[in-house]
């Protein structure tokens, strides 16, 4: 029988041994060296009762034992909850209400304005005093315990938990070099030294981090995240971006030319890439652009490598329909609703099952995103069934916002899209109906939003129109909603 996840990274440290797999604050950290941290914070938990189906949330950076911290909580078997800054006090509560430990490496503790304490408070630096006792970390996940809880943006209002068990971590791409797709194999040719930055407890920066160490690559937290310098300080071969970081470092290497000889891969995630900004990225920093595709419920669906078509997002190593409205698979060439099936897919959102019908249906996941498959086979994105904006790789749907918007005295109807945005890849521009005599203003609608929603939802542009378009069926026409109308 398998042994559930974490067991492959802790024979990944072991196989490792003196190698230096991770870099952090001028130190070089074996192999050794992080299994030994990992060993000790597992054995701290254990003897503090935290075994299977006890729920741990982790408030980490992105140093090695943080990342010490995340595997060990996996080894003990915990259901574990990242936290990521940004959430509403409303959100946050929402997100902790069953969380029974936290894990911090803040100096301070989880105090602050992007976590509350809930339940009890371990402190990494005491969880790394254990004792050692030099024997590898023993593994009691079990194959259908939820492993971790993947929350959405909240921008619902509450934050959604898609569910992954441990055997579906187990079964995920990263860790398994022999099944590597062709585009995975090419990218981990390139993670020499893959720059990581925010936190660990990221579904997406702990995904290439492991797989940055099954290549037998060095895991590097740079003292300042910027970009370009901290590619070019930590000669970094490879690292992840989303629309707006690959905008401002495109801007930025224009003005300001610097010498990213070393760089061989950026990871494009979150949301879509436009042709014409990848072509332009190409120009500016060579052929390291992969483009992966994938959602909170799914994990990796498909990934475009330097050599395909600009848009395309390659060859879909998993199973992927693409349906039409009689909920069948469609000819190539023919845009329908993407369905997919992945070795690491969810099993549902936490405590929702009313939401979960709708999206995990049969065995697959129904993605709610537009596109078509070429006769080559290559995934193409067109649209969304979803009415969503991506901000910073946060998904928020545009239904809350357009609810709260209209309770504004000023407003009497209020209709959001997503616009193209240099900073925050995209963002939100409202088009609001004025109540009679009114005429609200932008920084109002702003404060409104932010105080309930949080700040990115909140609307940049500002749009007043006397009615909406309608579509033939008398419905609002929000395709028709551009600047200027």
């Amino acid at each position: 029988m398998t042994e559930q996840f974490p067991g492959a990274v802790l024979d990944l440290l072991d196989a490792a041994d003196g190698r230096t797999v991770f870099e952090h604050d001028g130190r070089e950290v074996s192999g050794r060296q992080l299994l030994g941290m990992t060993r000790r914070v597992a054995t701290a938990l254990r003897r503090r009762g935290l075994g299977p189906g006890h729920a741990v949330a982790l408030l980490l950076g992105v140093g090695p034992e943080a990342f010490a911290a995340v595997v060990a909580a996996h080894a003990v078997g915990a259901r574990v909850v990242g936290v990521r800054p940004g959430l509403t006090a409303r959100q946050r509560e929402a997100l902790l209400r069953e969380v029974e430990f936290t894990i911090t490496d803040r100096p301070d503790g989880p105090g602050g304005p992007d976590h509350s304490p809930s339940g009890v408070v371990l402190a990494l630096g005491e969880l790394l005093s254990a004792a050692d006792d030099g024997l590898r970390p023993r593994v009691s996940a079990r194959p259908q315990d939820v492993a971790r809880l993947i929350h959405t943006s909240g921008s619902t209002g509450l934050p959604k938990a898609c569910a992954q068990t441990y055997a579906a971590m187990t079964a995920a791409w990263a860790l398994r070099p022999d099944d590597w797709p062709p585009a995975v194999r090419e990218l981990a040719g390139r993670l020499d030294r893959f720059l990581v930055f925010g936190t660990l407890a990221s579904q997406v920066m702990l995904e290439y981090g492991l797989l940055t160490l099954a290549a037998g690559g060095v895991l590097v937290a740079p003292d300042r995240p910027d970009l370009p310098d901290a590619l070019v300080r930590h000669g970094a071969t490879a690292s992840v971006i989303t629309v707006a970081r690959l905008n401002r470092l495109l801007t930025s290497v224009r003005s300001s030319p610097v010498d990213l000889g070393a760089l061989r891969a950026l990871m494009v995630s979150g949301s879509p890439l436009e042709p014409g900004r990848a072509r332009e990225a190409a120009r500016v920093l060579g052929p390291v652009l992969f483009h992966g595709y994938g959602q909170t419920e799914t994990g990796m669906i498909s990934m475009a490598t330097p050599a395909d078509p600009p848009g395309s997002l390659g060859v879909p190593p998993v199973d992927l329909e693409v349906r039409g409205p009689s909920g069948r698979p469609v000819p190539a060439g023919i845009e329908g609703e993407i369905y997919v099936r992945t070795p690491s897919q969810g099993t549902g959102y936490w405590g929702r099952p009313d939401l979960s019908v709708e999206v995990f249906v049969d065995g697959w996941v129904r993605t709610r995103d537009l596109g078509s498959l070429d006769v080559q086979g290559r995934l193409w994105l067109s649209g969304r069934t979803r009415d969503v904006v991506i901000v910073d790789a946060n998904v928020y749907y545009t239904g809350p916002i357009e609810r709260l918007l209209a309770r504004h005295p000023a407003v009497a109807e209020a209709y959001v899209v997503a616009v193209p945005d240099e900073g925050t890849g995209e963002a939100v521009h409202a088009f609001v109906v004025p109540a009679a005599g009114r005429a609200p203003a932008l920084d109002d609608l702003r404060l409104l939003v932010t105080a309930h929603l949080g700040e990115a939802c909140a609307p940049t542009r500002l749009t007043l129109i006397g009615e909406v378009p309608l579509t033939e069926a008398g419905k609002p026409d929000k395709r028709r909603l551009t600047p200027g109308t």
